[in-house]
């Protein structure tokens, strides 16, 4: 089934760009807009898979995106939220990737590698998945205090910080330079040590990541969650 997309960004050169590129590798772009109200509208109109979003948008450019996407996120949760900004604007990363793992990304324009990483990036979390820049998730960690992480080794960290990025045991493995066999041990092992239930791995890595970018003082996610 094809991918639909809302595309919100206040630049229409920007806009198009991203649209030329989503329709090409054959997504279903069902809305363009350039400012809160209408991405809003178009959200509620279409129930899109996912909706790409900038931070800044009008009447200030400051963070109307941002807070439309919170507002996505809480009204709409079967629709994948993915922000898509050159600027990293910490003062709601917990609020946008605090309060679930699912369906939710947020990357650094200038940092996307390519165009088939935006395209794997705004899938996986049109299908639930996340993805998140490794510079988003420093900031975050940064504001950690009572770091429950700090029971996962040097390596697993990293193995964390990757699954956050969605990427898959394969990518990690490459990645890291590691067999695909000692990065399965050191999934199990993060499951173990950050006290996750017995479930399907699908959605323990979900509750993995979310424990890695949720603040230090919030509340650990139940399992059915």
């Amino acid at each position: 089934m094809t991918t639909r997309v809302v595309l919100a960004d206040d630049a229409p050169l920007v806009r198009t760009a991203i649209g030329v590129l989503l329709r090409q590798h054959g997504l279903q772009v069902v809305a363009e807009v350039g400012d809160r109200p209408a991405l809003w509208e178009a959200v509620v109109s279409t129930q899109p898979d996912v909706a790409v979003v900038d931070v800044r948008m009008p009447p200030t450019h400051r963070l109307e995106g941002l807070e439309a996407a919170i507002q996505v996120r809480a009204t709409f949760p079967q629709v994948g939220v993915l922000v898509l900004s050159q600027y990293l604007e910490s003062r709601y990363l917990t609020t946008l990737l605090g309060g679930s793992a699912r369906g939710v990304g947020y990357l650094l324009k200038e940092r996307v590698a390519g165009a088939g990483d935006f395209i794997d990036a705004v899938q996986r979390v049109a299908g639930g998945g996340c993805a998140v820049d490794p510079e988003v998730v420093s900031v975050m960690l940064a504001s950690r205090r009572d770091d429950p992480l700090q029971r996962l080794t040097a390596r697993e960290r990293e193995v964390l910080a990757l699954m956050a990025q969605g990427r898959s045991n394969q990518a990690i493995s490459e990645q890291l330079f590691l067999t695909p066999k000692t990065v399965e041990s050191h999934v199990r092992s993060i499951f173990l040590r950050l006290d996750l239930p017995p479930e399907p791995d699908t959605h323990r890595r979900v509750l993995a990541v979310l424990a890695y970018l949720r603040p230090a003082s919030a509340t650990p996610p139940a399992a059915g969650s």
